[in-house]
């Protein structure tokens, strides 16, 4: 079960108005309180990552801006998740000349591509195949770092843990500064023949092609994550997520607005007055719409269930809505014109004495409202 997190404003004590000069104050309050060599309380070390978590978002004016229009969502979707002590160190080093504890494993680099697909892709779903370049782990040492069949020890500055740590003492206190061990970097093991074929990195850089499944209903600008896809996390960390940037291509004729397909629809003169059967294109493929006699410019005509499917929910989709616009002759030979002329008499439309290109014009603005 998820718990929802607390306000970071609230986490700090803080109002949304707050300066950064009291977004200091505060965690340099809530940091003391809570730091875990300080408080032996059993929630503290939480307490303590909370607060961390709230400072580096709201001192930062880009991220706090972001968390501001769209809270815990619009940070987890731009910016690394907080986990553990790791990455807070600088910060704690900045109040008070120590840092909390540097974790020995880090998640994998998270990787990014753009995927383009048509617009009948994006509404019905498809697979598509990416070509990416990632590291993974040694083929060869699979991620030892040490040459199959070597010798790996425990490192004797740290006793294997990865970590060393030094008391400080400073004007709030004594503290415990617990670093990244120097001598293994942090690994807490010795390769004493490292592998030749990453070189004691553990990782290789590998060509692969990835199968991604495209949901339908899916729209342009969407991101699809697919979990551990990513590079390798060190010293045992999990492997970062690929995230694929959905770029849905412009259609000759449809355009989209949420899950309706607009289209435009040219109709002559005269099956606008007298009604008639054209055929226009949908998703489906092509449909007979009948076009009501005495259409105007401007007439929507809606067919239901003929848009893009609603994501995750099967069978539900939108509609189709198609505008018409009435096209005015313009190019009409005397005898044309003269017919023209006539049937305006007939309805009586004042004025029309001379016969040129203008009378359709006329001839269309007449017709409104009848």
């Amino acid at each position: 079960m998820t718990t929802e997190k607390r306000d970071y404003y609230d986490i700090l004590g803080l109002d949304r108005n707050s300066t950064q000069e009291d977004i200091k104050k505060a965690f340099r309050k809530h940091a003391l309180k809570y730091h875990p060599d300080r408080n032996k309380e059993k929630d503290a070390p939480e307490k303590f990552k909370e607060i961390n978590e709230a400072y580096q978002v709201l001192s930062d004016p880009e991220k706090r801006s972001i968390y501001d229009q769209y809270g815990h969502a619009g940070i987890s979707s731009n910016f690394e998740g907080f986990e553990g002590f790791g990455g807070f160190g600088d910060i704690f080093d900045a109040f008070f000349g120590g840092s909390s504890s540097d974790s020995r494993s880090s998640k994998g680099r998270d990787l990014e591509f753009v995927v383009s697909i048509s617009f009948e892709e994006a509404a019905f779903g498809t697979e598509k195949e990416l070509d990416i370049k990632r590291r993974e782990k040694c083929s060869v040492c699979k991620g030892a770092r040490a040459e199959p069949g070597t010798e790996i020890t425990s490192c004797t500055s740290c006793s294997g843990t990865g970590q060393v740590t030094r008391a400080q003492r400073t004007v709030f206190g004594q503290f415990q500064q617990i670093t990244t061990c120097s001598t293994c970097n942090g690994i807490g093991r010795t390769v004493a023949s490292p592998c030749k074929h990453c070189v004691g990195k553990g990782t290789e850089s590998v060509n692969r092609r990835i199968k991604i499944p495209i949901p339908a209903g899916i729209d342009n600008g969407s991101r699809i994550r697919m979990e551990s896809e990513g590079e390798p996390g060190s010293n045992g960390g999990s492997i970062g997520d690929l995230y694929l940037l959905i770029k849905v291509l412009k259609h000759q004729f449809f355009e989209r607005e949420r899950n309706d397909v607009l289209i435009s629809l040219d109709v002559n003169i005269v099956t606008a007055a007298l009604g008639g059967t054209v055929i226009v294109p949908t998703l489906d493929g092509e449909y007979d719409l009948e076009i009501p006699q005495g259409s105007q410019s401007g007439r929507m005509i809606r067919l239901k269930s003929y848009g893009v499917p609603y994501l995750g929910r099967k069978g539900k989709r939108g509609d189709q809505i198609i505008t018409l616009y009435i096209m005015t002759p313009t190019k009409l030979n005397m005898e044309q014109k003269k017919i023209l002329k006539d049937f305006g008499d007939e309805l009586g439309i004042e004025g029309v004495n001379d016969i040129d290109n203008d009378i359709i014009d006329r001839m269309k603005g007449a017709f409104k409202g009848r």
